[in-house]
């Protein structure tokens, strides 16, 4: 096993630190089985076979990893010293910064509590996003599972990370949360000592603040929106879920099936913890039911949940159809 130490400037502007965060500064270790390739006019570092780089407790594992580095300016944006200015520079001088990590093959990133999987990866310090692509593709935050299609995108700054193309929310006991882009925000916590801080909304990029944990305070979900719990689907057109407390809302064209049983509306409350799921009246609206007799769906079962159609609070309760003579 080969070693190479990159050392990178702590970047004031990036000061936060957080889960699957490597956009603080300070040295890389980088290790690799097959070899470490130092390219000076390229301004890259490539290390080849089981590659691995540590970086403030976070470690990215691949196939093969390419470090980009430049020289780094002063205070005031004054060029660096002369000598890290030459060409090439040299990533281990103290004098340059790495501003773009890129792996690739059997991508792992992962730190003490959090991981994420994929086949590409790109760390993009100075935007401060790292976005995942290929096969494969999740990312786990304490006991919610992030998986997508397309791409996952992850905003260390933003406290958020995007999920698209047939993006899932796993929540534990089966249930989940499915739709055509998610997007994740994580709780804010002070840092050890501290009291901790109310939840905020997310900052802009680049604005400071306390270190942060992986756990995840809402997910909005947009486009083909499902809910599942063990005995009820609510679909939608989006959908906003709290891990936090367990309960999902559901907006747009909202359909709740149980069986053969459906009930149409606007809005849905959904309860993953407790399989429950309401309709909403909304003013203007009316909500209606598909509700098929002597069906095993359409009565409680012994300590079950409720199936739509049956006895509700009067303000939620679906009637169906009218009939008109």
């Amino acid at each position: 096993m080969k070693r190479f130490a990159i050392l990178a400037l702590l970047l004031p502007h990036l000061a936060m630190a957080q889960a699957l965060d490597m956009t603080r500064g300070g040295p890389v270790d980088v290790t690799a089985e097959d070899g470490i390739e130092w390219r000076q006019q390229e301004q890259l570092v490539i290390a080849r076979g089981n590659a691995r780089a540590v970086r403030d407790g976070v470690t990215i594992e691949a196939d093969r990893l390419i470090a980009r580095y430049r020289p780094r300016a002063a205070p005031g944006g004054a060029p660096a010293a002369a000598a890290a200015t030459r060409p090439g520079g040299d990533p281990t001088s103290g004098a340059s910064e790495i501003w773009r990590f890129e792996a690739e093959g059997n991508v792992r990133i992962h730190t003490a509590t959090d991981r994420a999987n994929g086949d590409r990866a790109v760390y993009d310090i100075d935007q401060a996003v790292m976005v995942l692509t290929g096969r494969d593709l999740w990312m786990t935050a304490t006991d919610n599972r992030v998986t997508a299609r397309d791409s996952l995108e992850y905003w260390p700054q933003r406290r958020m990370a995007v999920a698209r193309g047939g993006a899932v929310v796993d929540a534990p006991e089966d249930r989940r949360i499915r739709g055509d882009t998610l997007v994740a925000f994580f709780i804010e916590e002070a840092a050890a000592g501290a009291p901790p801080r109310p939840a905020t909304p997310p900052p802009a990029a680049g604005a400071p603040g306390q270190p942060q944990t992986g756990r995840i305070e809402r997910v909005e979900a947009y486009g083909n929106v499902e809910v599942r719990t063990t005995a009820e689907v609510v679909r939608g057109d989006r959908a906003v879920y709290s891990p936090v407390t367990s309960l999902a809302r559901v907006l747009g064209n909202v359909r709740i099936t149980r069986g053969e049983n459906q009930l149409n509306g606007n809005e849905a409350i959904v309860n993953l913890a407790t399989g429950v799921a309401r309709l909403i009246s909304t003013p203007g609206a009316r909500v209606q039911g598909l509700i098929v007799p002597q069906s095993e769906d359409a009565a409680t079962p012994p300590g079950g949940t409720p199936a739509p159609g049956a006895a509700r609070p009067p303000v939620n309760q679906a009637r169906p159809p009218e009939r008109r003579p």
